[in-house]
């Protein structure tokens, strides 16, 4: 008996040790050590979480701890995770977004329950609920004056090639109406208080506006993100018909760099140094008085390192605005600088890491018309 669990447990290591289950099927997370015994794949303690929630689909036990007989490892060798992606991820819309270990809790449940659970990228072809160029539906939004969420009828068309949301589900007239190529979707859970929290911003007149709505069910959001990004896809699609499908694929929705808190000062850097919630969304640096603002109070354009942007740790000597937090950030652009301070040196660093993320990067056509934008405005 000794010697078959020796035996079975080798064998056993062998599998876990092949290339291909060195990763997370679901997430992506490096060294994995739970599997799905009916699955046949190598998962993450957290997505072993959500596989236990589907027990008629997948059963999980962890590669350390618990007992793997003959079988259920001559099942893992059989299949492991190369053997059953090629079952359950068939067929992924190009634009569906799959997330990471990175990602929130909804994301990643809603991608494993539409892999394992419901099936939907087993078959070509497959009509998917966000796949057809149309929603509609109701969200709860948050109201941009008293903070409270509401339900407000939205509707997703390709045809027209927008969003719109209306106060009343009878009314005729729009709230707003959203061309779809300036929408960027991300989910927010902790900055909504909701775990289902979705933020769509939009730009309007090049400034950023911000909406944030919920759904009480998580594959219902999770499909009003993905129709988003279905309709967005084929809207570039035609838009820009020498592009490759990654290259479309790259500039659907996004998340944001990085955002948090910071102290700022105004241009003459005398002022007193204000804490302001900062959003980095690529080359627009954002700041609120409060992280549910639906405007920003103002924005900064980053640019690139070849057209005279950098960032500096620390601020210029003698800046004489009273500051609380002690660890600086100095963002010099052509035109000025930019003087900001963080509780931490932790955030300061990761502050500087996202903004040299950014400066490093070449500038676009596109972009350079926003940076003339931002010149104009100022």
């Amino acid at each position: 008996m000794a010697g078959g669990n020796e035996r079975s447990m080798k064998a056993l290591k062998e599998v876990w040790q092949r290339a291909e289950n060195s990763l997370c099927a679901d997430c992506g997370k490096p060294d994995p050590d739970w599997a799905s015994s009916t699955l046949g794949v190598f998962i993450c303690l957290s997505c072993s979480g959500i596989h236990r929630n589907i027990p008629s689909v997948s059963k999980v036990k962890s590669l350390k701890m618990d007992y793997w007989d003959d079988a259920q490892v001559q099942f893992l060798a059989k299949h492991g995770n190369a053997v059953t992606k090629a079952i359950y991820e068939a067929h992924i819309p190009i634009y569906y977004y799959q997330p990471t270990y990175n990602d929130c809790q909804v994301l990643r449940e809603q991608w494993i329950r539409a892999k394992y659970e419901r099936k939907e990228f087993t078959e070509p072809g497959r009509q998917l609920p966000y796949s057809d160029g149309v929603k509609e539906g109701i969200l709860w939004k948050r109201g941009r004056d008293n903070g409270q969420f509401l339900p407000r009828k939205f509707l997703l068309s390709e045809r027209e090639g927008c969003l719109k949301y209306f106060t009343k589900q009878d009314a005729k007239e729009p709230k707003i109406n959203v061309k779809i190529d300036v929408i960027n979707a991300t989910f927010q859970p902790e900055k909504i208080g909701n775990p289902n929290g979705l933020q769509i911003t939009y730009l309007k007149d090049n400034k950023t506006r911000n909406i944030f709505v919920y759904h009480e069910s998580g594959k219902e959001v999770v499909d009003w993100f993905n129709a988003i990004r279905s309709v967005q896809f084929h809207y570039l699609k035609v838009a820009f018909p020498i592009a490759s499908d990654n290259e479309i694929k790259n500039r659907l929705t996004r998340n944001f760099l990085k955002e948090g808190y910071m102290e700022k000062t105004g241009p003459k850097q005398r002022e007193a140094f204000k804490k302001r919630w900062f959003t980095l969304d690529h080359r627009r640096l954002m700041y609120f008085k409060d992280p549910l603002d639906a405007f920003a109070k103002g924005e900064v354009f980053v640019g690139s390192g070849e057209n005279g942007y950098s960032v500096q740790k620390g601020l210029p000597s003698g800046t004489q605005g009273n500051f609380s937090w002690h660890y600086g950030i100095t963002i010099v652009t052509p035109d000025r600088e930019y003087l900001f301070t963080c509780e931490t040196e932790t955030d300061q660093l990761d502050w500087i890491r996202a903004f040299t993320s950014v400066i490093n990067q070449a500038m676009t056509p596109q972009e350079y018309a926003i940076e003339a934008y931002f010149k104009f405005k100022s």
